[in-house]
């Protein structure tokens, strides 16, 4: 199960994901990131994985190609800060490739 708490503030949109970020609920994530930045004018994205247990390979995937989209990801706890460390990495060498 996925939990996705949007909360607009502003320039700003936070993204609160609770639970795996796998299978099913990894289209559901993107469709609601797409849909939200679609129809807001908000400048800063941030996505707090704080809440999340678990990431497979697609969602990392995802969260890839949101972070290289500018979008900022944070955790506190040890297991997800450093998933969110490797993505960062992987969003920069994305943004690397694509620079010119």
């Amino acid at each position: 199960m996925l939990r996705i708490t949007v909360e607009e503030r502003g320039d700003r949109v936070d993204f609160r994901i609770e639970g795996k970020v796998r299978g099913p609920w990894v289209p559901e994530l993107e469709r609601c990131w797409r849909s939200t930045a679609s129809h807001t004018h908000a400048k800063l994205f941030s996505v707090d994985l704080d809440g999340v247990d678990f990431i497979d390979d697609q969602g990392k995937a995802l969260l890839t190609e949101m972070a290289a989209a500018g979008v900022e990801l944070t955790a506190t706890g040890c297991g997800m800060r450093s998933i969110v460390q490797q993505i960062a990495a992987g969003s920069s060498r994305l943004r690397d490739h694509a620079e010119p």
